[in-house]
């Protein structure tokens, strides 16, 4: 059996890769087959008795004629899936932006100025993992009714002459509730990046002149660039197929989202619509993902 040179003599071939194994089959059991079956109900057929899914196994016999329909109808202007994709677009970029200008500077102080105090803040923003989603949001539910606590609080300070109805429709609650609830998958990566970059380098920007700003201009911007890129993958990829956050805080059809029109569409009788916009939601988010994984290749590329 052929094997290959290591430390403490040779090994067989298969060694390392079977390290690969238990990744691989959980990667077939939970997503390969998922998806397979998204795809046999996407492109099969619905009961016209009983209006359930017919699942086509087999691609040869698959059709298209529902998937091609939903396809179309996201690119007609009356449609409500056209209106729902770009009003997803809208709260998802302004979400994510969101998110940057929050993350950027928590991650820069806690990497930076933070200290000993480092672990404390970080465990800070780790905690609300410790409680799920959901919770969250209905905390925020409490909090920003009529008579709830921001009302108080924004009435008393004179920012508002009276409580604004937050949870009727409202997309800025949207926005502020993806914020929210995924600011810090922005802020580690970003943590990560800006804590190894070596002080050393910044300190050789000084030497050569450059000021506070200058030095993070030129220096400590363009080196956390991929953190950047990969927050907000992170933050982007969740918020397309979101919909806990619309539904508890909004619920309105003037603010659903792409991820509110799968469930709906699961939901009744239209498995068919929602195996689609299913497809559809994830060949449009490959896109911001090919451009990241190349834009880290090129990366890898520079510095090796």
């Amino acid at each position: 059996m052929p094997r290959a040179p290591g430390r403490g003599g040779s090994r067989p071939r298969w060694f390392w890769p079977a390290f690969a194994a238990p990744a691989t089959v959980w990667l077939l059991a939970f997503f390969v087959v998922p998806f397979f079956v998204i795809m046999a109900i996407a492109f099969g057929d619905l009961d016209p008795v009983f209006l359930t899914p017919d699942p086509r196994y087999n691609p040869l016999s698959w059709r298209f004629g529902s998937f091609a329909d939903v396809l179309s109808q996201l690119f007609t202007r009356e449609s409500i899936y056209h209106q729902a994709f770009l009003r997803t677009l809208a709260y998802v970029t302004l979400a994510s932006i969101g998110c940057l200008l929050i993350g950027y500077p928590v991650a820069y102080f806690m990497a930076r100025h933070a200290g000993r105090f480092k672990t404390v803040f970080l465990v800070a923003f780790i905690a609300p993992f410790w409680m799920s989603y959901m919770m969250r949001m209905f905390a925020w539910v409490n909090l920003l009714q009529e008579e709830g606590y921001v009302n108080r609080i924004l009435v008393n300070l004179g920012l508002l002459q009276s409580p604004r109805l937050w949870l009727q429709g409202k997309p800025s609650t949207v926005v502020f509730g993806l914020i929210y609830g995924y600011v810090p998958f922005m802020i580690l990566p970003l943590y990560a990046m800006l804590d190894r970059i070596d002080r050393s380098t910044l300190e050789a920007a000084r030497d050569l002149g450059a000021g506070q700003i200058q030095t993070f201009l030129r220096t400590t911007l363009p080196l956390s660039r991929q953190a950047i890129f990969a927050g907000c993958m992170i933050v982007t990829l969740p918020m397309f197929g979101d919909y806990y956050t619309q539904t508890l805080l909004a619920s309105t059809r003037g603010t659903s989202m792409f991820g509110n029109l799968i469930v709906s569409s699961l939901e009744s009788s239209l498995v068919n619509t929602g195996a689609s916009l299913v497809l559809v939601m994830i060949a449009l988010l490959m896109i911001p993902m090919v451009f990241y994984l190349r834009s880290a290749a090129r990366a890898r590329e520079l510095v090796s």
